[in-house]
């Protein structure tokens, strides 16, 4: 008896050390990995910030051109001398048709050689900064060459705002609306996907009318139609906001992780918010159109300062994206339901 004893006493005193190494190595390895993901996370997010803005500028921007087919040839040259990635030239039967294009949103600028040698430099500031300032340079150029230059901005930034710092400045504002509104419906009402969609739709209108109203009334940033510009926000900050919830509503808090990350960190610094698109490097500025930060930047633009021209792929690619997430709280409320009837028919096979 006194053998039988010994022997279960001598396996526990070999088995504890054993048992107590392998909680410290697990934790020292989640340790070591929550390090280098941090590490990882933060030098995707710096390259992701710092790529598009440190790579940026004219590359192939859409550039309207009329006037005598020997003037448009020596200007198209010149351009293509002086930079020749930089434009994208599209030749224009005359100086209202390119005015028309860089109002419609097909150009960013154009240049109009007239019968007398005089020259009319198309600008919009309200397509971004670094375009007229661009063209202004061309214009210089021209002068110097004895030219008589004017500018027309044909969509003018405002006299309060007249670098778009406004504009500028809505790219987290919009991120953070959007997310934030996701975040407190998903908590709120758990279980409740049709007014989770209503709360995000009203919470949305609230937040563009309240924006633009700063933007417009309170620093003179905009000065197109009140009503047109707060809807143009409003569509971008409910794409967000429906898309985080029904991630966060089919895949849980990883869900809400990677829907805020997704608009943070690639929607953010590929948006082109603070100079338009086109400014951004190929295929970049283009991928950040088809995200919701990017597109709600350019409707933004096209309602306050173009009239609402060249807006209908960015009202497209936002309605994909709210209807996306409508969809996904869709699958979870059918997913919920299916499991509650397998759970029903576990407890209750018979009924079944």
């Amino acid at each position: 008896m006194s053998a039988s004893t010994q022997t279960p006493t001598d396996t526990t005193d070999t088995t504890e050390p054993a048992a107590a190494e392998r909680p410290a190595s697990a934790v020292g390895l989640r340790l070591v990995g929550v390090v280098l993901g941090l590490v990882g996370a933060v030098c995707l997010m710096v390259l992701a910030f710092l790529a598009p803005a440190i790579n940026a500028g004219p590359h192939d921007l859409p550039i309207a051109v009329s006037g005598p087919e020997q003037a448009v040839t020596a200007v198209t040259s010149a351009l293509d001398a002086a930079d020749p990635d930089a434009f994208d030239v599209t030749v224009h039967d005359s100086t209202a048709s390119v005015e028309d294009a860089v109002h419609g949103r097909d150009a960013v600028g154009g240049i109009s050689i007239e019968a007398d040698g005089s020259v009319t430099i198309t600008t919009a500031g309200g397509a971004g900064t670094p375009y007229a300032a661009l063209l202004g340079s061309v214009g210089e150029g021209l002068t110097a060459q004895g030219m008589t230059v004017t500018t027309h901005d044909v969509a003018p930034l405002t006299e309060d705002d007249p670098n778009g710092t406004g504009l500028s400045a809505l790219a987290m504002p919009l991120a953070f609306g959007g997310m934030i509104s996701a975040v407190l419906l998903s908590t709120v009402l758990k279980g409740r996907p049709v007014l989770r969609i209503v709360g995000a739709v009203l919470a949305s209108l609230a937040v563009g009318f309240a924006v633009v109203a700063i933007l417009q009334f309170g620093f003179g940033s905009v000065d197109g139609s009140y009503v047109r510009t707060s809807l143009a926000l409003a569509l971008g900050t409910s794409a967000i906001s429906l898309f985080v919830l029904g991630m966060e509503s089919l895949f849980g808090f990883p869900g809400l992780g990677i829907g805020g990350a997704l608009m943070m960190f690639v929607g953010n610094p590929l948006s082109g918010m603070a100079t338009g698109w086109q400014w951004l490097p190929s295929p970049w500025g283009f991928i950040g159109q088809l995200l919701p930060i990017g597109a709600s930047g350019t409707l933004v633009r096209s309602a306050a300062f173009f009239d609402g021209q060249g807006a209908g792929m960015e009202i497209i690619v936002l309605s994909c994206w709210a209807v996306g997430g409508a969809g996904l709280l869709g699958l979870s409320v059918l997913r919920s339901r299916r499991r509650t009837h397998r759970a029903a028919v576990a407890a209750h096979p018979h009924a079944a």
